[in-house]
This record gives C-alpha cells, sequence and structure tokens, in this order.
C-alpha cells in the first residue's frame, strides 16, 4: 500500500530555518558526517537536477523555475556549463556557444554573462548552484556524444578561469564528474578532474567546496576519488537504471563509514515520471516511477546518514517544452507543469521534518527497531540524536512495528505520526517509557 508514515520519537524541539545568506559560505561538519555554513548554522541539502538550465531557457524562465524551487524548499540548483546534449554545438536560447572552437582555453564571454545572471538570481534567492563545469562525456565518453575536448593543461586553465570569474560567490559548490566514472579498468581521468578541481581551487583562493557526480547504479566517488584532498562531499547516483528499492541505505551507509568521513548523499536517486526499465532503452513497458518510489529512497537515504538528497523530475531536468525533442520517452509533460508534481511537494515536507531538530548530530541506528526491519520494498530505516532525546523511524509499508525506547532516558514520551505524502503530524500522545513499545500506523 501507498500511504506511507513516519513514526518519530521525541521530546523537544528545536528548529533550524534557512532564510538568509549571512552565514557564509558552506564548509564540512568537524565530525565529516554533515554539511553547515562557516557560522555554524547546519544545512540541509535539497537538490533538484536542473541539468539543462543554462542551455535550454531563456531568463525569464529561469527566474519561474527558480522562484517555484525555492517555494518548495529546494536549495541547491544541479545544472551544467557544457551540458550534456549538443551542449558545444547546439547553442543556448540567447544564440551563443559556451566555447570558442571546442575549445576550453576560449570560453565565450557571451554565454558566460548568462551564466553570471544565473547565479545572481539563485544568490538573490538564497539558493546554492550545484555547478558541473562540464558533462562528464567531454573528458570521457563513454558513451553519448562527447567529444573528448579535455586534457589536464587545459582542464587546469578552464577551473582557474571558472574558480576566477566565481570566486566572490559564495552559493556555488562545484560538482565535478557529470555521470561518468573518473577511471576504470582500461582508462583513468582522474588527472583532468584532479587538474580542473586545482584550477578551480587557485582561482578561488581556496574557497571553492568541491563534489563528484558519478554515473548510476552502486557508483560512488568514493569508490575512485576518496582520497582525494580535493574532495569534500561524496555522492551516490542510485539511479533509474535498476529498478524499484535500490538499496540506497546500504550505499549510504558504505560511504559514511569509511575514514576519515565525509558528508555523502544520493544527487540522482530514481527520477519521477521516468521509465521503470534499464539504460540504454528506457522503454516504459513497466511503467513510470511515482512519488511513492520517490519517497521511498529519498527518505530511506537521509535515514541512513545523508547530509541530504536531490530530487529529480524526468521532464523538468531537460527541460522539456514544444522548442525541445523528447529524451528517454518521458511522459507527455512540459517543464512548466512538471515542477509542479507530488514529488516535488514532498521531498520538501523531508527537509522540514528533518530541520524540525537539530540536524547535525542525527545517527543512524537501525537496532532501534527491533522487529523485522524489512527488505527491499519494506526496508524501514531509522535515526536517534546524539543526546539519545529522540528518534525517526521510516516506514515505507504501514505495518506494526516495535520500538526499542531504552536509548531515551525518561519516563515519559511524546509519539507522533508524520505522513510525508502530506506534510502533516499527527500526535499519538505522551506515553511512558515501557521498552520495548510496540505501534500500529493510523492506517495499514
Amino acid at each position: 500500500m501507498k500511504n506511507i508514515f513516519v513514526c518519530f520519537i521525541l521530546l523537544s524541539l528545536s528548529a533550524h530555518a534557512q532564510n538568509s545568506w549571512q552565514h557564509g559560505r558552506l564548509r564540512v561538519t568537524a565530525d565529516g558526517h554533515y554539511l553547515q555554513y562557516q557560522d555554524g548554522k547546519p544545512f540541509f541539502w535539497l537538490g533538484d537536477t536542473g541539468w539543462e538550465l543554462f542551455h535550454r531557457l531563456q531568463l525569464d524562465e529561469i527566474k519561474i523555475y527558480l522562484e517555484n524551487r525555492k517555494a518548495k524548499g529546494f536549495n541547491v540548483i544541479q545544472s551544467v556549463i557544457l551540458a550534456e546534449f549538443d551542449g558545444l554545438t547546439r547553442p543556448n536560447q540567447n544564440g551563443d556557444l559556451p566555447l570558442m572552437n571546442n575549445d576550453p582555453e576560449k570560453p565565450n564571454e557571451k554565454y558566460f554573462l548568462f551564466v553570471d545572471s544565473v547565479i545572481k538570481i539563485a544568490l538573490q534567492k538564497n539558493m546554492f548552484m550545484g555547478l558541473l563545469p562540464t558533462w562528464g562525456d567531454k573528458v570521457y565518453k563513454l558513451w553519448g556524444t562527447g567529444p573528448e575536448i579535455f586534457n589536464v593543461q587545459n582542464a587546469y586553465d578552464y577551473g582557474f578561469f571558472l574558480g576566477s570569474r566565481y570566486k566572490d560567490y559564495p552559493n556555488i559548490i562545484w560538482i565535478m564528474g557529470g555521470d561518468r566514472p573518473a577511471m576504470n579498468a582500461s582508462t583513468d581521468v582522474r588527472p583532468i578532474w584532479r587538474a580542473m578541481a586545482a584550477g578551480i581551487n587557485q582561482g578561488t583562493n581556496g574557497k571553492a567546496i568541491f563534489a563528484y557526480h558519478p554515473s548510476g547504479g552502486d557508483y560512488s566517488s568514493s569508490q575512485f576519488l576518496y582520497a582525494e584532498d580535493w574532495l569534500g562531499i561524496n555522492m551516490i547516483q542510485g539511479g533509474h537504471g535498476s529498478g524499484h528499492d535500490v538499496e540506497i541505505w546500504k550505499l549510504i551507509a558504505r560511504d559514511r563509514n569509511i575514514q576519515p568521513a565525509k558528508p555523502t548523499l544520493d544527487d540522482e536517486p530514481n527520477y519521477e515520471d521516468h521509465p521503470v526499465n534499464p539504460w540504454p532503452t528506457w522503454d516504459p513497458a513497466n511503467g513510470y516511477y511515482d512519488d511513492y518510489d520517490v519517497r521511498k529512497q529519498t527518505y530511506r537515504s537521509v535515514f541512513a546518514g545523508a547530509c541530504g538528497v536531490t530530487y529529480g523530475h524526468h521532464s523538468v531536468w531537460q527541460f522539456l517544452s514544444s522548442r525541445e525533442t523528447p529524451i528517454n520517452h518521458p511522459k507527455i509533460m512540459f517543464w512548466k507543469e512538471a515542477i509542479d508534481r507530488p514529488g516535488a511537494f514532498q521531498v520538501g515536507y523531508l527537509r522540514k521534518l528533518i530541520e524540525s531538530r537539530k540536524i547535525i548530530n542525527r545517527i543512524p541506528d537501525s537496532t532501534i527497531v527491533v522487529s523485522d526491519p524489512g527488505e527491499k520494498s519494506e526496508h524501514i530505516e531509522a535515526f536517534r540524536d546524539a543526546g539519545n532525546k529522540y528518534a525517526m523511524i521510516y516506514l515505507p509499508v504501514g505495518k506494526d512495528i516495535i520500538v526499542k525506547t531504552s536509548f531515551i532516558d525518561y519516563n515519559k514520551i511524546v509519539a507522533w505520526w508524520f505522513n510525508p505524502k502530506t506534510g502533516v503530524a499527527e500526535e499519538i500522545g505522551v506515553l511512558a517509557n515501557k521498552p520495548p513499545m510496540g505501534f500500529s500506523p493510523p492506517t495499514k
């Protein structure tokens, strides 16, 4: 059934609204697991994949998109400067290509003035831009159109250009990779990414923060870049090609347990309204992922210890409109309609839920659930706070659970049900703490 509930048990309330840029740039917390501003204010990453933003939208359309995302609680927009689909050969909506003669050392000023404008608008709206300097096929083609235009030297120079140009913008998270591995059995392009990151870092006077967007499946940046000192945030692409219920909670736990610790998140779970079928056909014969699929994966990755999560919609990332040819069988839905699909609202409820408590002392702890935690579609995830004052438990299906409450050192607890489909919380009541305790969801 698809009415899902999160049970959370608490004893204290502490809100952490994030509504101002006065807190400085982004940095990693001291324990290495989460993100915060320079002044210590916690930051929960709620991203959206706007990959083709610079390439396919006009500025007035971008304003509509960003305002919509801000209203829903998104605070990171992941976009690509050298876009995936003909990003080097097809001009943007202003008629400009990003590079002269596909040369990374010859950026087109007109194109980057447009990028400047978008970053400024995001800054005014207190939103981060998760900027990909390039899609990965321009470094390591593997599939797609490419062409591969980068080497170690021009990657550094291009990175230095970007870093110098945007050094004074505090709202940029640099995301390398672009849906490609940094190495495999036959090829190692880490020196190119390393050089590009070094250029950005040099250009920003060491102020840059970096992540890496890997290809889909069970790939993570930790598998080939963990030792890189420039990499601040690990990313996993849960993706769309492995069917329902990719065990993202295990992948998050794997990355989280690597030492020294770095924050990790799923920066591309299954897109809402994306065909449920493997790459490269993406045939919609098996149907489409819906908001329920989105909720299951986003909640379980966050409850497993991620520093946030990214949402995506299959018509939005490509900004499908009457101007564009549909890519990979989207539902017949243009992006202006798709930005208001149910999942986009519901991930905002997740951010509000997490930020209703202290968010950077969350400790994943599945032992809280002493009944069967389930597998695949029924797998339950749970966490508690370091002070043992509250816990949250995510139930992907409505079923009775037994909860260990002995870690809470109080005689009474307040228990709630939270419905992630609606964002509505329902108080169960003030209960005597007599562990273990059983709970039955309002609907099953």
